[in-house]
């Protein structure tokens, strides 16, 4: 098919923190060098911010290194971290506060932000576009061009209006050719590029598997007298047991609401966990549901989190591409925060583009100059600090690997001279079903607890429904001829949008249904399932979560 093209200098796939970041660290170096760029950001969610979920508590050093200026320029960070608070949960109705001098250097959250990272992306984006930068939300990145040579010459755009059989539809129109001398790709978690260009570069060569955390999150309007802004209240322990890793937060933002959420580590045994439903029973303990009694709960989403670390950061640089923030996975687990760390490897991303384009032709080129500046970098440092802190829990479990972290943070700030490492995936760390016990969940109450489709509800997700599943299986008869018997197939569970389910035929028969339309993109499904047999794609652009305030 003959497709249109356009061509830019930089195409930047995903309108997130790291990818927004590099927009405008790219804009900036080309005034500041006196050079003529072109940019363009694609972003698959309806509008920019629609699909950026976190927590968020947002150390800022990336932010003043990009607009120095940015409370003069009405940048949506205004709730300053006011008071820190860590539980440890020792059961349904208890809990102890963890006294200050306990908790790791890292948690401190002193000059820190409580904020909506949607919100904050749609003001980047904002500052992008004022700079020149071409911003095209509802499109997606569907697949990664290439040159004869091998190299990276772009991205396809996926087709719109195509039917769930294959057929155009009234209104079809194709994808377009987005043509670049380097492509920065800023998906996000697991991106769906980001996994075939590391598989196909070779980029996780001599490093750890990637980690990954399932965070589950919603914002509750609660009573005023309840409401203390600034205040960042974390938990640990119960409902989780000593061996499965995870946490809960609790975020006072501005105008009487709350981010509250809860994180599992995604390396989990047990079959018959439920993360949505740890999470829902999670808010009964009352250091966290006497914030929420009389209150409104207006939101809810959740998103895969990368936790590997240092250990598990990927070569960043091949030819005629770059991958930046989480598409890579920068987050700092022992802080609960990658939001900095995105925004700025997209800004060492633009440097590598601008310095290399003063040197001489970057088109198709390997940059590998990022992955000195990455290892020349504050990010880099930060990292390597923490780096035996995801490792430790997996190793002692959270009590005595906790205890190391403190030990580790505190005392020899991060300086042992030694590196745990984890090389066991996610996906392959579940018990059989026979072996495990399932955990009793209570019943929703429709006041602090919800059941999955309510919750979809609240986060505005909707697909066209005539269209081919996003959601692809290598082999359909796996969920029920090996997953069913092996782990009483995990993806009713692990799902926090109920898009999947083990339902009978007309003649009893079990079948694994696939409910596309309730998908949040959070892209457990990709990561979790034990046979590796379901692959997560882009649907037609515009799709998924609409997220506001989150």
């Amino acid at each position: 098919m003959e497709r249109e093209s356009m061509e830019f200098d930089v195409v930047i796939v995903g309108a997130g923190p790291a990818g927004l970041s590099a927009a405008c660290k790219l804009m900036q170096l080309a005034e500041e060098k006196d050079q003529e760029l072109m940019v363009c950001v694609i972003e698959k969610g309806s509008e920019v911010g629609a699909h950026i979920l976190s927590g968020a508590v947002l150390e800022p050093t990336a932010m003043n290194e990009l607009f120095p200026d940015w409370k003069e320029k009405g940048a949506p960070i205004k709730t300053q971290v006011k008071g820190d608070e860590v539980y440890y949960l020792t059961g349904e109705n208890k809990g102890i506060k963890t006294p200050n001098f306990l908790i790791p250097k890292p948690m401190h959250n002193e000059g820190n932000y409580i904020v909506s990272m949607a919100n904050v992306s749609r003001w980047l984006a904002e500052q992008a576009e004022g700079m020149g930068v071409e911003i095209f939300p509802g499109f997606t990145a569907s697949e990664i061009l290439f040159n004869d040579d091998g190299s990276v010459k772009g991205v396809l755009t996926g087709d719109m209006g195509v039917a769930e059989d294959g057929s155009e539809k009234d209104g079809y129109m194709p994808g377009m050719e987005l043509l670049a001398k380097q492509t920065i790709f800023a998906e996000g978690c697991r991106g769906h590029l980001g996994k075939q260009l590391m598989e196909t570069f070779n980029l996780r060569d001599n490093v750890d598997p990637q980690h990954y955390g399932l965070g589950i999150k919603e914002v509750w309007t609660i009573e005023p007298e309840k409401h203390q802004e600034g205040l960042v209240v974390h938990t640990a322990g119960w409902p989780l047991d000593d061996h499965t890793e995870g946490g809960g937060f609790l975020y006072h933002m501005e105008n009487n609401q709350v981010a509250l959420g809860f994180i599992i580590a995604l390396n989990y045994t047990n079959p018959h966990l439920s993360p949505f439903d740890e999470m829902q029973r999670w808010k009964l303990n009352p250091k966290i549901a006497h914030f929420l009694e009389g209150g409104e709960r207006v939101a809810y989403g959740a998103r895969a989190v990368n936790k590997g670390g240092m250990q598990s950061v990927p070569k960043l640089s091949f030819p005629g591409g770059l991958l930046v923030g989480c598409d890579a996975g920068f987050l700092n687990g022992a802080k609960i925060k990658g939001n900095h760390t995105a925004m700025k490897t997209g800004m060492l991303a633009a440097e590598a583009i601008m310095e290399s384009m003063l040197a001489g032709d970057i088109s198709s080129k390997e940059l590998s100059l990022l992955d000195e500046k990455y290892k020349a970098s504050w990010v880099f440092d930060e990292l390597h600090k923490t780096r035996n802190f995801g490792p430790a829990l997996h190793k002692f479990g959270t009590v005595i690997g906790g205890a190391f972290a403190w030990l580790d943070q505190n005392i020899f700030a991060g300086k042992l001279p030694f590196t745990w490492h984890n090389t066991t995936p996610d996906h392959e760390t579940l018990k059989p079903a026979a072996l495990a016990k399932a955990p009793v969940y209570p019943k929703p109450d429709g006041k602090l607890t919800f059941d999955k489709l309510s919750s979809v509800f609240l986060s505005s997700t909707n697909h066209e429904e005539d269209q081919p599943c996003h959601l692809k299986l290598n082999d359909p008869s796996i969920p029920i001829s090996q997953n069913l018997p092996l782990y009483d197939e995990p993806a009713q569970r692990y799902c926090p949008a109920g898009v999947y389910e083990v339902v009978a035929d007309e003649n009893g028969e079990k079948k694994f249904q696939i409910n596309g339309q309730n998908c949040v993109h959070c892209k457990t499904c990709d990561i979790k399932d034990p046979a590796q047999n379901i692959t997560w794609v882009t649907p037609e652009g515009g799709g998924g979560p609409n997220y506001g305030n989150m």
